[in-house]
């Protein structure tokens, strides 16, 4: 963030504070108001000539509208305005405590006060943790005699119903991360340069949380390793970090953490002035959030470790409503790469922030299916960002705030590979979950609006404003269908999807036609298909990942890294397991109107014996019949599922239990 403030604590103004602290308190949001003020403009941040003029860029533009609403299941509390508004009216007279809510119940919280990221991570000893920044402005929360430990926190996640604080970590860069508190799940790596809404001296913290997540091993504090610190990316292998300072002569530097109690720097350059950014999964590509937009940046060099590594521009993309970019990160839907980008805060028509602005960036979907000419494919955004609604909302908490107000800050998705569903952290509208199954249509599922906090609650004495004040990049743990975020104002909140919103299949999905990526094919894959001993339908043993989204005529249900799954018409589904290379080995329906051999679903025991030869137990309640390499799957008396398998699964129990066991069968 270019500019924000907020801070920790409890209590009002002058509560049991000395007269030194109160003006150091006062000093603090004054300094703060003078570095939004000198803020990079979106034409100075960045010198990167190929970047095309905004209006250039808006005759391509989608139109930029409202993301249709999400419809609410039993048991919501739907918001009492327009899309993401939290009238005034409704926090005076007390409706509102309660918070508001849409297909997203609470499992859980921790704390009163949160910041900009927050992390989940499980361990090599299947402990489960998350780890959040909890201050919006170090040192305000270090002021207040009331305010909870300074430091991100560490919470053991065993039980997402009562989270336990474990430990608190307080190294120099843990105390003030800013935006900057990174993570490598593939390595189990926890880094953090110092940060703040402009920039402090680039020392790095580094934690290694691969033993136990619940108690971090600290490796380095406070090195030397970049000249500037606020934001940061990480490459997902989890040997080189990314401090970055959009404000400051260096845009970002590469770090070399593969040994992490020797941090080394392999690169700082001034060549692209990054906010926030994110790695590729080879570690090649760089995804630039700048002061105009947003570069693409070839990282091959440093992922490479060659000596004086350049950093070199492939292109650059702005859009007409930019504000302050935030970051972007890489996924993959229907086989076609995207990003999604958020922008923060607002802007007036001169391209300066302010508060409640007529310019709302919010999130947008970029096609990078050619990296050198990126696209905008849609807007994400809600009714109470839009220039018509900006008059009326003006009076609400939180609203007249620069940074704060009704505008978006960070995004995050279940996973990289057919993500589903993207959570943004929307500021004063609380979390906001959005179903991107169809990227070019996206469509608002799920929110949660936290009871509303005043802020100087949590440390900052100048603004008294009862709000949601949501900034942090939020975490998921798909398999329980949880959504992880913090507010500034009142703490971590574990929230759980409703069934239909994870899975896309409520009536404002259904009803948009979300979840067929380009528009094309339909959300469930149809309820009569042949099943042959090489394929169910389009989805063929020995494809590709790739190839199957491509040709399957629908859009996963589910993805992980290992299978994947298509609902059916009328009940049942079609999964796929995949070998190390992403190929499917196996295919299998359990829907009742696809048959292999004549056998499906619901077929009799003895009806299936005698088509399929031959059979293997695969665990005491499950016995496989094979014929050939079509295979059906029997559990009691009835055929529980049938499908296709590759040569290996055909021979071998052993394999064949694998895939099933990748399945959930």
């Amino acid at each position: 963030m270019t500019g924000e403030m907020g801070a920790n604590g409890v209590g009002t103004p002058g509560e049991g504070m000395n007269t030194h602290k109160t003006r150091a308190r006062r000093a603090t949001w004054a300094a703060l108001a003078a570095v939004l003020s000198c803020a990079p403009s979106a034409a100075s941040a960045l010198d990167t000539p190929q970047l095309t003029v905004r209006a250039k860029a808006a005759a391509a533009e989608p139109a930029i509208v409202a993301t249709p609403q999400a419809g609410c299941e039993a048991g919501s509390r739907p918001e009492p305005s327009i899309q993401g508004r939290l009238p005034k009216s409704e926090v005076d007279s007390g409706r509102a405590d309660r918070g508001y809510w849409c297909n997203l119940s609470v499992v859980g919280r921790s704390g009163n006060t949160g910041g900009f990221r927050v992390h989940r991570y499980v361990d090599k000893q299947r402990h489960e943790c998350a780890y959040y920044d909890t201050a919006l402005l170090f040192p305000t929360n270090a002021l207040s005699l009331s305010a909870e430990p300074t430091g991100v926190a560490v919470l053991d996640m065993s039980n997402p119903a009562k989270p336990v604080r474990t430990t608190t970590l307080l190294t120099p860069a843990m105390q003030t991360p800013h935006e900057s508190l990174n993570i490598s799940v593939k390595r189990g790596v926890l880094a953090a340069v110092l940060g703040n809404p402009a920039q402090y001296p680039g020392g790095i913290d580094v934690y290694d949380i691969s033993n136990d997540c619940r108690y971090p091993e600290v490796k380095a504090a406070g090195f030397p390793a970049t000249p500037f610190g606020h934001e940061s990316g990480m490459a997902p292998d989890g040997n080189t970090f990314y401090p970055s300072s959009p404000a400051g002569p260096y845009g970002f530097s590469a770090v070399d953490i593969s040994n992490p109690m020797l941090p080394r720097t392999l690169v700082s350059t001034n060549s692209v002035n990054t906010h926030g950014m994110s790695v590729s999964d080879d570690g090649r590509r760089g995804y630039h959030a700048v002061g105009n937009g947003l570069v693409i940046t070839d990282l091959s060099d440093v992922q490479e470790r060659k000596p004086n590594p350049q950093v070199r521009s492939i292109s650059s993309l702005t859009w007409s409503n930019v504000t302050i970019p935030q970051y972007a990160e890489p996924v993959t839907i229907g086989g076609k790469p995207y990003l999604f980008e958020v922008d923060e805060y607002s802007e007036n028509e001169g391209g300066s922030a302010t508060a409640n602005g007529s310019r709302v960036g919010a999130a947008r979907m970029i096609d990078i299916s050619d990296e050198r000419a990126p696209r905008v494919v849609s807007n994400i955004r809600l009714q109470v960002h839009q220039p018509e609604s900006r008059a009326a909302i003006g009076g609400d908490y939180g609203a007249q705030s620069p940074v704060q107000g009704y505008a978006a800050h960070y995004c995050a998705v279940p996973q990289r590979s057919e993500p589903g569903l993207i959570a943004c952290s929307m500021i004063a509208s609380g979390l906001r979950v959005f179903d991107i199954r169809d990227p070019e249509r996206p469509v608002e599922v799920a929110y949660f609006m936290a009871p509303p906090s005043t802020i100087s609650a949590t440390g900052g004495p100048t603004i008294d404003e009862r709000s949601n004040w949501a900034m942090s990049q939020p975490a998921f743990a798909p398999e329980r269908r949880e959504v992880w975020y913090s507010d500034g104002n009142s703490g971590f909140y574990a929230l759980r999807l409703s069934e239909a919103a994870f899975n896309g299949t409520s009536a404002n999905a259904q009803r948009s036609g979300s979840g067929t990526a380009g528009g094309a094919g339909s959300r469930c894959l149809p309820r009569r298909l042949k099943v042959t001993s090489r394929a169910v339908g389009r989805v063929r043993v020995g494809a590709k990942r790739a190839a199957v989204l491509k040709a399957a005529g629908a859009v996963p249900k589910r993805t992980t890294k290992r299978s994947l799954r298509f609902c059916v018409e009328r009940g049942g589904s079609v999964l796929a397991a995949l070998d190390r290379r992403g190929r499917v080995t196996t295919v299998v329906s359990t829907a009742k109107g696809h048959r292999a051999k004549a056998i499906a679903r619901g077929t009799a025991r003895k009806s299936a014996e005698r088509r399929f030869k031959r059979s293997v137990k695969v665990r005491p309640s499950l016995v496989v019949l094979y014929r050939g390499r079509n295979i059906a799957g029997v559990k009691g008396r009835r055929v529980r599922f049938v499908g296709a398998v590759d040569r290996k699964r055909a021979r071998s129990a052993r394999a064949l239990r694998s895939d099933l066991r990748k399945l959930g069968l």
